[in-house]
């Protein structure tokens, strides 16, 4: 996810800090564990989550639309996990052996389009599906009559235009990086380029600002949800269950914003900026590269998290009639 990798050759002084060093040869290692532990409850997690959604037709909803588009999203991600998880096995070898053994698996073209495409969509897929969630919560509790934006047709609608939008970026961010990249090295960007970093800031904008729009939009989605269901008003036994089943889909999805969005952005904020050399603070530079392999680890875990969210709308899923906007008692 990385807009471009500069510390796969330390040889290269790729940046104007390139005096300002940290040891990150640990995330080599750190990647392999990581990603495999997330592949591992990712496959398991959202192939449970899918198969119970794709098998229950008869409770097809505006959420249930939702909730598969986001456990789709998360897969494509999952599937590329074991190319990457070779990927850093090689690099581990070759920093072990310290020698040029050619049987290193060097990546061409075509791995690095497959691969950041993938987890492109897996990210702003996922994070653009909570967002739907979210709108969705908001139309049910905040505006319950207003049935017609929350039918299956709709949702279905809504949905795949948000696949377009999300193809359509995973595709042209490594588009990006691959026209500028040297042949010899394709997944490399070299930041004190000034054709390169004109193409780095460029994807550091779009990346920006598809997280940054739809998370205005959670916000005030939520925000609004929990003034309604904070009011103090007379309610059923099932309606109360129905505000906490709600309240606890909302507390999820804004710990999954938290804990691996959020992170992972700002610290790309700031990884870019002070290497690039717009932002030329060496300590800056040395906390950002050495937890870019966390915060990007935290980020990848959104697929294994995801699923959860399923769970803890499954009662609002399977309560609602199919294909209309509910009961408006959440």
């Amino acid at each position: 996810m990385e807009l471009w990798n500069m510390t796969d050759d330390p040889a290269k002084p790729y940046s104007p800090l390139s005096n300002c060093t940290v040891d990150t040869s640990y995330r080599f290692t750190f990647y392999q564990v990581s990603y495999s532990v997330i592949f591992l409850l990712g496959l398991a997690t959202n192939s449970l989550a899918l198969r119970r959604l794709c098998l229950s037709p008869c409770t097809m909803n505006s959420t249930a639309v939702y909730l598969i588009s986001l456990s789709a999203a998360d897969m494509f991600f999952v599937i590329s996990l074991p190319l990457r998880i070779y990927y850093y096995h090689q690099k581990a070898r070759a920093l072990s052996s310290k020698t040029a053994d050619s049987s290193i698996w060097t990546p061409e073209v075509a791995y690095c389009q497959l691969t950041f495409t993938l987890k492109y969509i897996s990210l702003y897929g996922g994070i653009f599906f909570l967002v739907c969630i979210a709108v969705d919560r908001y139309f049910a509790v905040v505006h319950p009559l207003a049935s017609t934006l929350r039918r299956l047709r709709v949702a279905q609608l809504v949905s795949g235009g948000i696949w377009c939008l999300v193809l359509g970026l995973s595709v042209s961010l490594p588009l990006l990086r691959s026209a500028a990249a040297r042949q010899h090295q394709p997944c490399l960007l070299d930041p004190t380029s000034r054709r390169h970093r004109t193409i780095i800031l460029a994807a550091l904008g779009i990346v920006l600002g598809s997280f940054l729009l739809p998370t205005v939009l959670l916000l005030y989605s939520y925000c609004r949800v929990l003034s309604v269901l904070r009011q103090p008003r007379h309610r059923s036994r099932s309606q109360r269950r129905s505000r906490q089943h709600t309240l606890t889909v909302i507390y999820w999805v804004l710990a999954v914003f938290l804990l691996c969005f959020v992170p992972y952005h700002i610290n790309l904020l700031g990884y870019t900026l002070t290497h690039v050399g717009l932002l030329p603070n060496c300590g800056l530079a040395k906390v950002t590269k050495a937890m870019h392999p966390v915060v990007l680890s935290l980020a990848s875990s959104n697929c294994c998290l995801n699923p959860l969210i399923y769970y803890f709308s499954s009662s609002l899923v399977h309560k609602e009639a199919p294909g209309g906007g509910g009961s408006g008692s959440q």
